[in-house]
Formats: C-alpha cells, structure tokens, sequence
C-alpha cells in the first residue's frame, strides 16, 4: 500500500499525497510534451516513481490529467517570473523565462488533442489561463523597459503571440529550433533598448 492510501492522523500521508501529485504533473508534462496526449498512463506512473492507482487517485481521467498539467505549467510561469525578477536583472530575467514559455508551448502541444475539446466545452478556461501569462510577461517586459536593457515598444500580448507562434511553427522533434529563434526575438527586444534607466 502507497504512503498516501494510508489513514491517518498525522500530517505525512498529506505531504506525500501532494509530493505525489507534483511528481505525476512533472512526468505528465516532460511525456506530453515529447510524446504527446497519448502516452500510456501507466508510463507517466512509471517515470513519476508512483503506482498507476496513485495517478488516477488524483487524476481519475486522462482528461482531468491534461487540464491539471496545463494549469501547472501556468502556475509555473507566473511564479517564476517574480522569482527571476528577484535574483537576476530583469533582461536575463526575461530571458530565462521566454525559454520557460517555450517548453509550456512544447507541452500545449503535445496536449492539443485533449486541450481542443476543452476549449469549445470551456472557453473562459483559456481566457484566464492566457490572461495570467500575459500578465507575467508584461512584468518582465516592464522591469526591462526601467532598467534601459528593453525596449518598450512590445507588450505582454505581443510576446505571448511571438514566442508562442515561433513554437507552434516548428516541428514537435525540434525544439532546438523553437529555442533558437526565440533567442534571436529576445535580440530583437534589446536591441534598441535605452541607453539607461527610465526615471520613475
């Protein structure tokens, strides 16, 4: 019996059941993403070091897996740009994350087949979820406009739809491709940039 089917009154069983939870949504997204929405569950267990009855405890469908992988990927996004943001200068911040925002991509794509259906059934899902993105790129952006190192004349919106449509051009084999040329978009948001600091 897996730690987090064991009743009981102490806290560990919780703790374990959110490691576990984390783990199958880490190993769900590296699977989706190179292999697609298709990939057996029992191997997404396998790489996640769980049971397949401790996947489907917490993801009772395919589905619900896929849906919960997107949001975490999301999650990841908008957290790591506060903490780039504190320990590094805001254009390697933004750097590091456009390179974040092109594995969500890879997932996303990996994903699609399931993600579609979703789209039509629940729209407003995408709206917050691109909306929350959106939002954390216009931070990197604006952090990089103060400090001199950006230039000011994109927005949170047209990053997303650059990187995002540089990833979605090229082949799901090649994402060396993907990063490439989001390498050369994040040169083109320098170049140009002011010389110093925008005064507050």
């Amino acid at each position: 019996m897996e730690p987090d089917e064991l009743v009981s009154t102490d806290r560990r069983p919780r703790a374990d059941a959110v490691r576990n939870r984390q783990l199958v949504l880490s190993a769900a997204a590296d699977a989706f993403a190179a292999r697609g929405a298709d990939v057996p569950l029992e191997d997404i267990a396998r790489s996640a070091g769980v049971g397949i009855g401790t996947l489907y405890r917490h993801f009772p469908t395919r589905d619900a897996l896929v849906e919960a992988v997107y949001r975490n990927e999301i999650d990841v996004l908008c957290e790591r740009a506060d903490e780039l943001l504190e320990t590094m200068p805001p254009d390697l911040a933004l750097a590091e994350w456009m390179r974040l925002f092109v594995r969500h991509v890879a997932t996303k794509k990996g994903m699609l087949s399931v993600l579609k259906p979703l789209l039509g059934s629940n729209p407003s899902f995408f709206d917050q979820t691109r909306g929350r993105a959106t939002a954390a790129a216009t931070k990197l952006l604006e952090a990089g406009v103060a400090a001199g190192t950006v230039r000011g004349d994109i927005d949170g919106g047209d990053l997303i739809r650059a990187v995002g449509g540089i990833c979605m051009s090229t082949d799901q084999e090649r994402s060396e491709a993907s990063e490439r040329l989001v390498g050369l978009l994040f040169d083109g948001l320098r170049r140009g940039a002011a010389s110093s600091p925008t005064s507050a």
